[in-house]
């Protein structure tokens, strides 16, 4: 059991600046010292049209004023919008209120709203006016639901509420790679810890330019793009469609980019292709995570001149675990765990309690989820001698072999994932013409590095050189099946791969 301090990532940042970096109970505390702070500067930038923080500051207490409702039990209230100006409007004017905001992804259909507006409790539903259709069936199920477009404001504006670090603020769904998306219910004080962890383990930290690419139902981007953005008084531009993504990066010129490993692949395969003018000039980090992040994109993006830093969470942690600041060293690992939280591993999985935790799944069973007040993340983990850590794989992903070995697929993949020319890969349970269960392992390759392979045809080299790695694993490990994909995995709304099932 270890609780981290967070002097161990001072080394990586000014001594000014790192004091900077202070512990806050609300996201309330948050709006409040950035409205003192950073009131003329750009907040936000949506559809050609850009928000100082003081701008968005007044709409948010306007729309707070529609929100306000006299009543003595907990408020929820469901936020459902695209990435836009309107969406971080909406959180804040809820969050501010002291009320609990569900994020609803904006591709649910009108089912799907109205059940979440009944498992989840919701009493008010602001909805991007483009997806009204989606409210429909709620507001006629639900008489007693206050539907506001989230492009209203109110006549006068309503004054902050200031929460404890307790109280509820979010209910963020799970990516339910494996299985279905559960809610998860953050406190105050764990998204906020969430966006301080943001702060930690890279040299500028504030006033940065931000790019929006990941969605904000995903806790990654709310809490690491939006949130972290705003408490380092950075300018955030919201990129509505990722097929404008390079045509946002131009135009706007980030100095940080917030990405999950299959953007971060598409921008360097452009960029290799196109040269560096893709990623903007002033383009210097590259904060990668919600899955995992091979080496070699931290080491062809430092040729680049641009820093790429892996890092590990979930949303029952308000996103962020641990963040790599040594990735030129070790690129392998996801780095250092944040303070306020203590760990502990059993059985090779990682368990966690701490500042940043949910408070729990609402509505859904939580036996087998808290062991003596931890949190059993199901990763499975390892630390190296300097406290760095290191993910080999899920609990529920491991396949047991016949002979009674367990083989965790991302620890055999990662060796097949280690080619230059692999970009992704996927180990599995299957079946031989005889019926007996095997390992195989599907792989996808990188396209900008089969020309290093050599000549004749690309796809025998590549099996060639799969099968060279297979013979160094031990036997238990190695795959009896390889193909090589012509299209990417399937993968969920937040780029992880999807994985077989049994």
């Amino acid at each position: 059991m270890f609780s981290p301090s967070r002097e161990i990532f001072r080394r990586y940042t000014d001594a000014e600046t790192f004091d900077k970096i202070v512990e806050m109970e609300s996201v309330s505390e948050l709006w409040a010292r950035c409205i003192k702070e950073f009131p003329q500067q750009t907040a936000i930038e949506d559809n050609g049209v850009s928000y100082t923080y003081e701008q968005l500051d007044r709409d948010a207490a306007l729309l707070r004023s529609l929100l306000k409702k006299e009543t003595a039990a907990p408020r929820r209230i469901g936020i459902f919008a695209p990435n836009s100006y309107d969406f971080v409007k909406a959180f804040l004017a809820a969050a501010t209120l002291g009320a609990c905001a569900v994020i609803l992804p904006a591709q649910l259909d009108e089912t799907s709203v109205f059940g979440c507006c009944m498992k989840y409790g919701i009493d008010t539903l602001v909805y991007a006016p483009e997806l009204s259709d989606q409210t429909k069936l709620a507001a006629a199920k639900r008489p007693d639901l206050l539907l506001i477009a989230a492009d209203q404001n109110g006549e006068e504006p309503a004054p902050m509420v200031f929460p404890k670090a307790e109280d509820p603020c979010a209910i963020m769904f799970t990516g339910g790679t494996t299985g279905k998306s559960k809610g998860a219910l953050l406190s105050n004080g764990a998204v906020m810890q969430g966006v301080v962890n943001g702060c930690y383990g890279y040299e500028h930290v504030f006033s940065l330019r931000y790019l929006l690419i990941l969605p904000l139902s995903h806790v990654f981007g709310l809490i690491r793009n939006l949130l972290t953005a705003l408490y380092t008084g950075s300018s955030l531009f919201i990129c509505r469609n990722t097929k404008d993504m390079f045509r946002d990066i131009a135009a706007f010129r980030p100095s940080i980019l917030v990405l999950v490993p299959a953007l971060a692949e598409m921008a360097l395969t452009l960029s290799k292709k196109f040269g560096r003018n893709m990623l903007g000039e002033d383009l210097q980090y590259i904060i990668c995570g919600a899955a995992a992040v091979a080496p070699y994109l931290v080491e062809e993006y430092a040729k680049f001149g641009v820093k790429l830093f892996p890092g590990y969470g979930l949303t029952e942690s308000a996103n962020l675990v641990s963040g790599n600041p040594d990735s030129a060293e070790v690129p392998e690992s996801v780095g250092y765990l944040y303070p306020n939280q203590e760990y502990k591993v059993v059985e090779g999985e990682l368990w966690l309690r701490g500042k940043n935790m949910m408070d729990g799944y609402i509505g859904e069973a939580e036996e087998g989820v808290y062991e003596d007040g931890f949190f059993k993340t199901g990763d499975l983990v390892r630390f190296d001698e300097k406290g760095r850590l290191y993910i080999t794989g899920r609990i529920k992903e491991v396949i047991i072999l016949s002979n009674g070995e367990n083989v965790s697929p991302a620890e055999v993949e990662a060796h097949f994932n280690a080619l230059p020319f692999i970009q992704d890969s996927q180990v599995f349970e299957d079946r031989n013409e005889a019926g007996a269960a095997i390992l195989a392992l599907e792989v996808v390759p990188r396209q900008t590095e089969l020309s290093k392979l050599g000549e004749g045809d690309p796809k025998a080299r590549i099996l060639e050189e799969l099968q060279k790695v297979n013979q160094t694993l031990p036997l238990y490990q190695r795959v009896n099946k390889i193909t090589v994909r012509d299209s990417d995995f399937a993968r969920t709304p937040s780029m992880k791969i999807v994985r077989y099932q049994k």
